[in-house]
């Protein structure tokens, strides 16, 4: 598949709001204020196209040696939202969206931070942008050699304080080392999304640990949230 030639184009799940056919700053939203970062609005995600599931399967692998050619602006939206994105306006629960990766309680307690090379973006489900958070090229953070170089990696960080507002209050969301399960099986359902969208597109894939020392406080995450894991993405070198 010419991935130059992206997907043909379908209508976006309802839920999510329209977008321009390129990054643009949300007209809605208003300036950032993380130096000359801007929101960027990504496009309505496509929800057909590339490789069927069985396929994916068979070709899901790590790959670590990943080129530094920037994602199109669709691959990008549709790679975000295959991660953790509103696939349901109606999740599970009472009182929230459904996403495409499951989570305990439907609490969505995982938290995508994306790296690009100009900055640090955290993805917001609804309405399906990037919300920045810091300027600067943190890539290497993700703490591989690839990962530098490559266009995207997403970090998983829990925000525990989720667990308290689920819509359905479990008593395991209240135990430390309960929360620890879920929010590991919640990552590793996430990571998986992404590779099986890479193995359909042809992109490169490697989840790994990164810099949990430094991230926390460059990333400006509260307490109550936790750097796992990252993933890097992109076309294989």
């Amino acid at each position: 598949m010419n991935r130059r030639t992206f997907l043909k184009t379908l209508p976006a799940v309802t839920v999510l709001a329209g977008a321009s056919s390129s990054f643009a700053q949300d007209a809605g939203a208003a300036p950032a204020s993380t130096g000359d970062l801007q929101t960027i609005a990504l496009v309505k995600p496509q929800t057909d196209g590339g490789k069927s599931v069985l396929a994916a399967l068979w070709e899901r692998r790590t790959i670590r040696n990943i080129g530094s050619e920037k994602l199109p602006p669709q691959v990008l939206s549709n790679l975000l939202w295959a991660a953790f994105g509103v696939n349901r306006e109606k999740g599970p629960s009472a009182g929230g969206t459904g996403r495409t990766a499951a989570s305990a309680s439907n609490s969505q307690e995982i938290d995508l931070y994306v790296a690009l090379p100009e900055g640090v973006y955290l993805y917001e489900a609804v309405p399906h942008r990037l919300t920045p958070v810091v300027p600067g090229d943190f890539r290497a953070r993700s703490g591989r050699r690839a990962a530098a170089t490559a266009p995207v990696n997403i970090f998983y960080v829990v925000d525990i304080a989720k667990y308290g507002k689920a819509p359905f209050q479990e008593p395991g969301l209240k135990d430390a080392d309960i929360q620890k399960s879920y929010y590991y099986v919640a990552t590793g359902l996430i990571a998986a999304n992404v590779y099986l969208f890479a193995a359909s597109q042809g992109l490169a894939a490697h989840f790994h640990n990164c810099d949990k020392q430094n991230t926390p406080m460059e990333f400006k995450l509260r307490p109550e949230q936790r750097v796992l894991f990252a993933q890097t993405v992109g076309y294989p070198a």
